[in-house]
């Protein structure tokens, strides 16, 4: 059985969704940048991809949401994530989980309530004049008494 921190097997996102490994896909790759000699000759690069509108156990209004939040993300409708921070591929593959778990759970999060518009408070507006009047004063005694 995959354990949490395995780089293999079902990925859960939120508790009603879990992507099941076989809508996952991967890619590997050297990685650019330092390395030593392995980074030559290591895939160490992994990029994750899913197609997140056909993932069993989705709601249609979750597929509406996804649609909606991953439209500019979504290439032919595939999601696709890149890890190659770390230098060992294991590292990277768990790096990619995570990070398609973390978009996935953005995107499907409620909005935040709508902002109420509010009115400063009595206290807030008479501190902020009595700085204005302060700075005035101050700029007065600056000028000079030709």
């Amino acid at each position: 059985m995959a354990g949490p921190d395995d780089a293999s097997g079902d990925l859960p996102v939120i508790g009603s969704l879990v992507v099941p490994a076989g809508a996952l896909g991967w890619r590997f790759s050297r990685s650019s940048g330092p390395g030593g000699q392995g980074v030559n000759t290591a895939d160490s690069r992994v990029e994750l991809f899913v197609t997140p509108l056909e993932l069993p156990g989705l709601s249609e209004h979750q597929r509406q949401r996804l649609a909606a939040r991953l439209g500019d993300r979504l290439v032919d409708g595939v999601l696709t994530v890149a890890a190659s921070e770390h230098r060992q591929q294991l590292r990277n593959r768990q790096a990619a989980r995570e990070r398609l778990a973390a978009v996935l759970r953005a995107a499907l999060a409620p909005p935040p309530p709508a902002r109420r518009r509010t009115k400063p408070t009595k206290g807030s507006q008479e501190r902020r004049i009595e700085a204005k009047k302060q700075r005035g004063r101050l700029k007065r005694q600056r000028r000079s008494w030709d």
